[in-house]
Formats: structure tokens, sequence, C-alpha cells
């Protein structure tokens, strides 16, 4: 079986035809405390972006997949970032953009799949994940997908005017 292909979603690459969603995405304010943005991207940004969205990971240290749904529409993203091959690991982070296809097990049949991708083909030791002492679902999700809380960033985040902390997870692979 094809190792980004799941039962209810798989992962793909971006696609030129991705720029509108793209758009929405990094410039949704809602969406700015979890990607740690701070200010609007131009469609000519994010068109170069998507031009070199082809680059390797061992290159940029970093990859960025659309989740969709089977029927082929797309419901979020997942990012693998700070790709560090030396010592094995990267950083992971997801959203699913709409309410209504959250807590339908996208998220983690999305990160199980990356989670797999990393080990098998990536040969990853860990991944982490900075999550936002706040956001409880995201908490449940890697919880659930075993990662374990290994630390927790005082006054992290700076939202709205007001420090918040982070929580630090991190999951090693057994091989």
């Amino acid at each position: 079986m094809l190792s980004l292909f799941g039962d209810t979603c798989y992962l793909r690459a971006l696609e030129p035809e991705d720029l509108e969603f793209i758009f929405w995405v990094e410039n949704n304010e809602d969406f700015w405390e979890v990607s740690s943005t701070q200010t609007p991207y131009s469609k000519f940004l994010i068109k170069q972006y998507l031009e070199n969205a082809h680059l390797d990971i061992y290159e940029v240290k970093q990859l960025r997949l659309v989740i969709c749904k089977n029927d082929t529409t797309p419901i979020g993203l997942i990012d693998l970032f700070d790709f560090n091959p030396a010592h094995r690991r990267a950083g992971v982070g997801i959203l699913i953009t709409e309410i209504e296809n959250r807590a339908n097990g996208y998220g983690e049949e999305a990160l199980q799949l990356l989670m797999d991708y990393g080990k098998k083909h990536l040969h990853l030791h860990q991944l982490y994940a900075n999550i936002g002492v706040d956001n409880t679902a995201s908490i449940r999700l890697f919880e659930k997908m075993n990662f374990t809380k290994i630390g927790l960033k005082k006054d992290w985040n700076l939202v709205a005017g007001k420090y918040k902390d982070e929580l630090l997870y991190q999951l090693r692979y057994v091989h």
C-alpha cells in the first residue's frame, strides 16, 4: 500500500492549483496563532512558494503536504519542519481548516500517515510538536498518537498582547 494513502484521507504534494487554498489558509487570522504568523501573505509570494514546493526536504529542511479527503477535497495541511537528517528528527504541525472536518479522524489518520512516512522514507528517529497549552484538540490528538509531553515553555508566544505557554511533545520511534 502507498504510504500516503489512508482509509478516509490522503496526503499529497502542493500543486499550483492550491494557490487560492494556501492564500486563504495563510491569511486567515484564526490560524495565525498555531502557525506563528503575524502578517498576511500576498498571492505573489505564495505563488513563488508553490513554484519551489518541489524542492527536496534534504535541501529546504521542510515538507508541506495537503490533507485531502478521499474525494480529493483539500481539508488541511500537515508539515514537517526543522528537518535535521544528521540527528534524524523533525518538527510536525497539522491544521484541519474547517470545524466540520475536525474530530472526524482526519487529523489522526493524516498524522499517522506522516509518522509512517517519516519512519519508512526519511528514517527519522523522532518527531516533536509545539502546542499551545489551550489547544486541547491538538493535545488530545498528539497524546492519542503516543507523543509524550516533555516540556513547558513559559510565556513562549505573544498572542493578542498576552503571553501564552507552549507545550513540547516528542515521539521517539521504536526501530
